[in-house]
């Protein structure tokens, strides 16, 4: 069984002075966490869609999706936790109660402000799982980038051949996943942001998605912007 966990845990700090977290600014008159519902709701593969936000945001989310989106069986909201891996292992627990976990079970998660994502990367990353534990969606890296340890000075410049920029979805057989995450230390989880990096800590291979440039996340009002042109909307 395929599942997806849709990631609405931002506060939208970043997004500046507002009153709501950023998943639920309008994109051309419809919330962002609405148009990424959207895509996974409209596929067959997916057992089960869950949405993950604030615990304040549960009820207020559940009202959203249900004017923008429609009622579906194949919907449900609940709380997410305190950091993003929290928040996936509050998807397993769900599926884990209400599904049960088999060896083939498997979780896709994404960003709910990355609401330009395609069936093609979606199903590439469910393809991915037929010879994989675990998958990321990257691009090429067309930027240099350079690693700092103090934030200062350049300590080395990485050979951008073999740089890539994670994006989302990222997908993991479940049970693999749960399996991994029990064996961290709480001071790996606590320093852990990146799902697929437990799979890379624990000698894992994580295959690569062929992801797009115009899969964005949108995290600053430029990003809000870029949307809007995405979608030929004038500001």
């Amino acid at each position: 069984m395929n599942f997806a966990a849709i990631l609405a845990g931002g506060r939208g700090t970043r997004m500046g002075n507002q009153d709501k977290p950023k998943q639920y600014l309008l994109l051309d008159k419809k919330p962002i966490i609405a148009h990424t519902v959207e895509k996974f709701l409209v596929m067959p593969e997916f057992e089960k869609v869950i949405v993950l936000c604030p615990d304040a945001w549960v009820e207020p989310t559940k009202d959203i999706l249900r004017t923008y989106v429609g009622e579906s069986d194949r919907l449900v909201v609940i709380a997410g936790g305190e950091r993003r891996n929290d928040t996936i292992m509050n998807a397993i627990a769900y599926i884990e109660d209400a599904f049960g976990i088999d060896d083939d079970a498997v979780l896709v998660t994404h960003d709910s402000v990355r609401p330009f994502i395609t069936y093609r990367i979606i199903k590439d990353n469910l393809d991915a799982m037929a010879s994989h534990d675990a998958c990321d969606t990257v691009i090429p890296a067309t930027d240099t980038i350079v690693e700092s340890v103090d934030g200062t000075v350049i300590d080395a410049v990485p050979e951008r051949s073999r740089m890539f920029q994670g994006q989302t979805p990222q997908t993991f057989k479940i049970g693999t996943l749960k399996s991994l995450y029990a064996s961290l230390s709480n001071e790996e989880r606590a320093i852990l942001t990146d799902a697929c990096k437990i799979f890379v800590l624990r000698d894992r291979k994580v295959a690569l998605v062929s992801g797009a440039a115009s899969n964005i996340k949108i995290t600053y009002p430029t990003d809000l912007k870029i949307a809007q042109a995405l979608l030929g909307i004038e500001d």
